[in-house]
């Protein structure tokens, strides 16, 4: 660790896994060109974007000049949107029906009631599309009784006409869902909980896809290869570098390996029943001196565990515990009181604002980690966790995948 604390970066490689999003990755290279060059004017710094260099399907290379150093950092996109587009092609009462499944494996299994005990923000997200949906019926149910019953004056048996108008008002607000994210909510939680914590076949499949790119940089000459993993993402990175690790997969005179997790969602996934993979993975790797592991997330995102220890809060902390390191991007302070006024109620953007330029930066600073010249270890060196993190193990489901547990 001494050795990756002391060590310059000049060549970064960056893997960055999105959650659970059916964008294409482009929107990642402008979001990093807009907000990059908007944080390099606030704080004083050089970025430049170009073209990729190192070959893969998506990303984009920056040139980084700061805190006087040079650095060249290749970045990738681990694309599984169209996983998550695939996922989310139901019908509408396909939809009702996930619905009703996602809500009683949550409620059920007692998992909602433990999640309340962490963080209300992201339960109410979670229930929102829920709520909203019902809304949704319940309104084209009471514009159809309207109807029927105009119609009723007419004939009796045109009553029943009214009926016609309820797909009509649920196709209406699924094309708005845009403005409302009820659908994409649904489908997201949805996702998970189909299977109670246990990854999709087509989700591993792609996982080990995404272990064979980083595997493959880890055999170059980068300084060090940095995995972003934001929302979702955060627990496919979780998996993807445990069994990396467990493969033998990260060589001891490699570059340094260090993963950054923005504003994770792990419980909503490792509080389910099935969920043995990934709690054996976070135990796994929080343990692990291959890598270093820092955990940013902040009270203010409303959608995430904001400073709950993923690995604590569901309960497979073991004693030689290392990782991660959880601190707080602390919005309040890091966005001047105007900028906060005007995001504050933006809840999906807040979301991202981890990836964002911050007008009153603290040591969080998304662009330094990732096209300045420190480490992860190394920028974060001697720096405390945040005092106020959550460590409470209220999860009742703690088992572990026992032929993971055996391999480690």
């Amino acid at each position: 660790m001494a050795a990756e604390q002391a060590k310059k970066v000049t060549k970064r490689r960056v893997f960055y896994i999105p959650g659970y999003d059916p964008i294409h990755p482009r929107r990642y290279r402008e979001l990093y060109r807009k907000e990059g060059a908007e944080q390099a004017k606030i704080s004083g710094y050089t970025i430049e974007l170009s073209p990729k260099k190192s070959g893969g399907p998506y990303g984009w290379h920056v040139h980084g000049e700061i805190e006087g150093g040079r650095t060249e950092a290749d970045f990738e996109v681990l694309v599984w949107s169209d996983i998550v587009r695939d996922s989310m092609g139901l019908s509408i009462p396909a939809t009702y029906l996930q619905l009703a499944r996602t809500a009683w494996t949550y409620i059920g299994s007692g998992a909602l009631w433990r999640l309340m005990k962490l963080r209300k923000g992201p339960v109410i997200a979670a229930l929102y599309p829920v709520l909203f949906l019902l809304l949704q019926l319940v309104a084209a149910l009471l514009v159809a009784w309207g109807l029927g019953a105009l119609l009723g004056l007419l004939h009796p048996m045109l009553a029943w006409a009214g009926l016609l108008v309820v797909p009509v008002i649920l196709r209406w607000f699924k094309a708005k869902d845009g403005k409302f994210f009820a659908y994409y909510l649904m489908h997201d939680y949805a996702y998970s909980a189909q299977s109670k914590g246990a990854n999709p076949p087509e989700l591993e499949a792609r996982m080990a896809e995404f272990a064979d790119r980083i595997a493959q940089s880890l055999q170059g000459d980068s300084d060090e290869v940095l995995i972003v993993g934001h929302s979702s993402g955060a627990h496919l990175a979780v998996s993807i570098l445990s069994d990396l690790i467990r493969a033998g997969r990260v060589p001891a005179d490699g570059p340094v390996l260090s993963f950054l997790s923005l504003g994770q969602v792990v419980p909503m996934v490792s509080f389910l029943p099935k969920a043995s993979r990934l709690r054996a993975d976070l135990q796994f790797l929080s343990q692990r001196q291959e890598l270093s592991w820092v955990d940013v997330t902040a009270p203010g995102d409303g959608c995430a565990f904001a400073l709950c220890d993923p690995v604590a809060v569901s309960g497979v902390a073991p004693k030689g515990k290392r990782w991660p390191l959880v601190i707080s991007a602390a919005f309040t302070q890091t966005l001047s009181p105007e900028r906060w006024k005007e995001l504050r109620w933006r809840f999906f953007r807040l979301h991202f604002q981890y990836l964002c330029a911050f007008d009153r930066p603290g040591d969080y600073d998304y662009f330094r980690i990732t096209a300045g010249p420190a480490t992860l270890a190394a920028r974060y060196a001697g720096r405390n966790p945040s005092g106020s993190r959550i460590e409470a193990p209220v999860n009742r489901f703690t088992s572990v995948d026992d032929d993971i547990s055996s391999a480690a």
